[in-house]
């Protein structure tokens, strides 16, 4: 890994692309009495979930910050590869160690993660931005929904890892899949990542400092109704594609306790699916 912000050098010339200023997002972010205790920027990495796992394994502290201004071996949900041009977006991951919550409530962490990313870039780009459950963000170009960010969680040395990746400034050609997009398609007024890094990090501390003091309670903490108002699965018809090659087709109607999509089939019956791929279906027009 080589470092980067004020930490060193940038060995790239974008000038739509500025660096991030390290020095500065660690003034205003590693304060006492914050939750983080550190916040590196490197230029380039294979993985900052992969790399934060390493330190968590090493006995690091809870709440250090990992960014990249670049990653060529990021992934994805279901291990899927991910990648996007240098300082195009905000690519780092949390270490978290959830003092006081029951480590079967840890499920809730990427649903906290992916609340607290979209309100601030909604915010702060002036944007409707949804969770396609369970963490998928979402936008509307066009007419469609396009994916511009997602999150992966993971146990290493007892700490969960908590990654994130958001497409900020990618241009159409730049985009890896057609049902992509990135917060500039979709016209937000603030692609700063500066700014974006900084204001989503603060609303993250708030909601985690909420759920933790609950005990990772998703009702008493307030985070399943934050959530719900988001999720844009619910109340639609879905299918979805469930380990071992299965499927199942009904209706989202609910997110339970356990942070599960329930989804009623045509015969009636409630499933609680705790993991798969989500499609949103297009209700048919009769």
């Amino acid at each position: 890994m080589r470092g980067f912000g004020h930490d060193g050098p940038s060995p790239w010339t974008d000038l739509e692309r500025p660096p991030l200023d390290s020095a500065a997002l660690r003034a205003d972010l590693v304060v006492p009495g914050g939750l983080w205790t550190s916040l590196d920027v490197v230029t380039e990495t294979g993985s900052t979930n992969s790399d934060l796992a390493a330190r968590a394994k090493a006995g690091e502290p809870e709440a250090a910050v990992l960014v990249a201004e670049s990653q060529n071996a990021g992934r994805g949900r279901l291990d899927r590869r991910w990648s996007a041009p240098p300082r195009s977006g905000l690519f780092l991951s949390l270490l978290l160690r959830p003092e006081g919550v029951p480590m079967e409530r840890y499920g809730w962490l990427p649903i906290l993660v992916g609340t607290a990313a979209a309100a601030t870039l909604g915010r702060i780009g002036e944007l409707e931005i949804g969770l396609k459950w369970p963490n998928d963000l979402q936008v509307v170009v066009d007419g469609t929904e396009r994916k511009i960010g997602g999150i992966l969680t993971e146990l290493s040395g007892g700490a969960v890892i908590a990654g994130l990746g958001v497409n900020v400034t990618l241009r159409e050609s730049e985009l890896p899949v057609p049902a992509a997009a990135s917060l500039a398609l979709a016209g937000a007024k603030v692609t700063d990542r500066q700014t974006l890094l900084r204001s989503l990090l603060r609303e993250f501390a708030e909601l985690y400092g909420e759920w933790t003091a609950a005990a990772g309670d998703p009702h008493a903490s307030g985070l399943l109704s934050a959530y719900t108002a988001r999720c844009t699965t619910l109340g639609r018809p879905v299918r979805v594609l469930l380990p071992g090659a299965r499927e199942l087709t009904g209706e989202a109607v609910a997110v339970d306790g356990d942070g599960r999509l329930v989804v009623r089939t045509p015969d009636g019956t409630r499933h609680p699916v705790a993991a798969g791929d989500v499609v949103h279906v297009r209700p048919q027009v009769s």
